[in-house]
């Protein structure tokens, strides 16, 4: 991995390859740089190609005590662009990195951006009375503090039953059988540091991007799952009504990683947007 220092002086690792006009690639919560790797052979052959591993994440210990919010990961997007000297960039965010591109833009604007891609995601997480697209369209203020609760106590355990209680029932299904697949994640979250992790799930909780959907003055790209764990596709169709000159495309009968199951479309889609007049 390389690492650029970010200016609190944690260092941000990251992997950078290809050729071409710079893509950016933002992976969800508790995820990898790895997440991306099965896009590489396409992407890197028309771009050059950096994914990081947000702070906080990806295996490696914060050397500082800066705690890492989505806010702070967006200045390390900021710096990471400025070092690189990008401009024109297409930046795309899954999940987490949705949430960190939409905070991205709400402090730096979209000067050095081209296009912005975001998968499945909703502009606030949380519900209420007034806000029904959020995760699982019942998750309140109530819910979320019991399950940062329950983070404290298993993590990975309680991070496997927030995809299983969802709305896609294979992956609840997968979940109760606990099958290989199962296995493998839940070994791979015991693995994690858990309290940064935790901060940041805290930091994306609070968050609430509704104001800035409307300022995004570039082409957006939207993928939603239309079997998505987490948001209706009524969610999707607010994301997309939101922004201006937003493409929205569902993938149906897929959970919350729309790119991951449905992997040709998903380069077709983007490459195409990427060159679309």
């Amino acid at each position: 991995m390389q690492h650029f220092l970010a200016d609190d002086g944690e260092a941000i690792h990251y992997k950078a390859s290809g050729e071409g006009p710079p893509l950016v690639l933002l992976h969800g919560w508790t995820s990898t740089h790895r997440d991306w790797n099965p896009f590489l052979a396409n992407f890197e052959a028309r771009h050059r190609v950096f994914r990081w591993d947000a702070r906080g994440h990806g295996g490696h210990r914060l050397r500082t005590n800066t705690l890492p919010s989505v806010a702070r990961m967006a200045g390390d997007l900021q710096q990471l662009l400025e070092q690189h000297g990008l401009s024109d960039a297409v930046v795309v965010g899954h999940s987490m990195g949705a949430l960190t591109l939409w905070q991205y833009i709400r402090d730096f604007g979209c000067e050095r951006l081209a296009r912005v891609v975001f998968i499945d995601q909703s502009p606030k997480l949380v519900t209420d009375a007034q806000w029904p697209n959020g995760i699982y369209g019942d998750f309140n203020q109530a819910r979320n503090e019991r399950f940062i609760a329950s983070l404290r106590q298993d993590f990975a355990e309680t991070v496997l039953r927030l995809v299983a209680d969802g709305m896609n029932a294979p992956a609840r299904e997968r979940y109760l059988a606990n099958d290989s697949g199962t296995q493998t994640i839940r070994r791979r979250l015991q693995a994690l540091e858990s309290g940064p992790l935790i901060d940041c799930w805290a930091s994306l909780a609070e968050a609430d991007y509704r104001d800035v959907l409307s300022r995004i003055d570039i082409p957006a790209l939207l993928v939603y799952g239309g079997a998505s764990n987490f948001y209706h596709t009524r969610t999707a169709r607010y994301v997309r009504d939101s922004i201006p000159n937003a493409l929205l495309h569902i993938y149906d009968g897929v959970d919350h990683a729309p790119h991951l199951w449905e992997r040709e479309r998903f380069v077709k889609d983007v490459l195409a947007f990427v060159d679309a007049v």
